[in-house]
């Protein structure tokens, strides 16, 4: 399939201005430049309510719908943006439609982010915030019976490792995790990486260097790292991914989806056609993106 024509814009315009690398940006113009993208997200979901809390040191935003019941099904967000950068205000769109639309609230997590601070940084903010959520459960409005965890992209991988952590633990887990184009091998081995690294706008090169800023000194084979790999995955809860057909993750994250499986996970997986990576954050400009909204927010809405 052809890409949507709004987004063949966007790839056309990225091409004819040379395929300009993330390399060679500060970081503090990719932070910039991610906020400013988020004109493509479209009109802003004002039906829900927004507490941005700290709870022992972790900054939290809690998305509740509008006139919602003192206690909901909770789904914990991992934002995107390449371990370097995104946040609340990036997501600021998505995590609002995706309480609307599922009536759960999301509370989202604003982890440490790299060069500033390399791993474990993120993912032991994550895992402390997952395990902060559930304590102060009863202030934050959160039935403990049904916690889900959802991330896209670098947010994904956070996810699925937030998870793993916590089943390793022994302690709890959630429901289910939904995971967006997540970000699991650093070698970048995969076949869509040659397919789609190059033109789509999110190219390899951007997503490589994020994982560099984060693990500027651990094995890319780490476990931490690039997760594809792994075989100690049995245990984990029902997984949904996600996958763009011009994205250059595509691959592997449908091969995330057959090593879960293989490992008595239980796994659905679903490829959106026409889009590039990122483009969970078009709703804009892309009726894919709204679809999957939805198709994201009605599998979270049975929690």
């Amino acid at each position: 399939m052809s890409l949507e024509p709004e987004i063949a814009s966007l790839v056309s315009d990225f091409i004819a201005a040379g395929r300009p690398s993330s390399r060679s940006q500060t970081y503090e113009s990719r932070r910039a430049g991610y906020v400013a993208s988020t004109v493509l997200a479209g009109d802003i979901e004002q039906r829900v309510n927004i507490e941005d809390v700290v709870i022992d040191g972790i900054s939290l935003r809690v998305v509740s719908p509008l006139n919602a019941d003192q206690i909901l099904p909770a789904v914990i967000y991992f934002h995107g943006g390449c371990f370097v950068s995104g946040g609340f205000t990036t997501h600021d769109n998505q995590l609002r439609q995706l309480a609307f639309f599922s009536g759960c609230r999301v509370i989202a997590v604003q982890y440490r982010l790299a060069p500033e601070h390399a791993y474990p940084a993120a993912h032991d903010d994550a895992e402390r915030a997952a395990n902060l959520i559930r304590e102060y459960a009863g202030r934050l409005g959160v039935d403990l019976r049904r916690i889900a965890f959802a991330g896209d992209s670098a947010g994904a991988h956070i996810a699925l490792i937030t998870a793993l952590r916590l089943r390793d633990a022994g302690q709890w887990l959630p429901q289910q995790l939904v995971l967006i184009y997540p970000m699991i091998d650093a070698t970048a081995s995969s076949a869509s990486h040659q397919r789609n690294g190059f033109d789509y706008v999110l190219t390899s090169d951007t997503l490589l260097s994020g994982f560099e800023a984060y693990y500027p000194d651990t094995d890319f084979m780490h476990p931490e790292v690039s997760p594809l790999w792994r075989d100690d995955f049995s245990g984990l809860p029902p997984v949904h991914i996600i996958t763009a057909e011009y994205d250059p993750l595509c691959d592997e994250g449908e091969m995330l989806f057959t090593r879960l499986t293989e490992q008595g996970v239980s796994c659905t997986a679903q490829r959106y056609p026409g889009v590039i990576h990122g483009f969970f954050q078009l709703g804009g400009i892309s009726q894919t993106a709204r679809n999957a909204m939805r198709d994201i927010a009605t599998r979270l809405s049975t929690l």
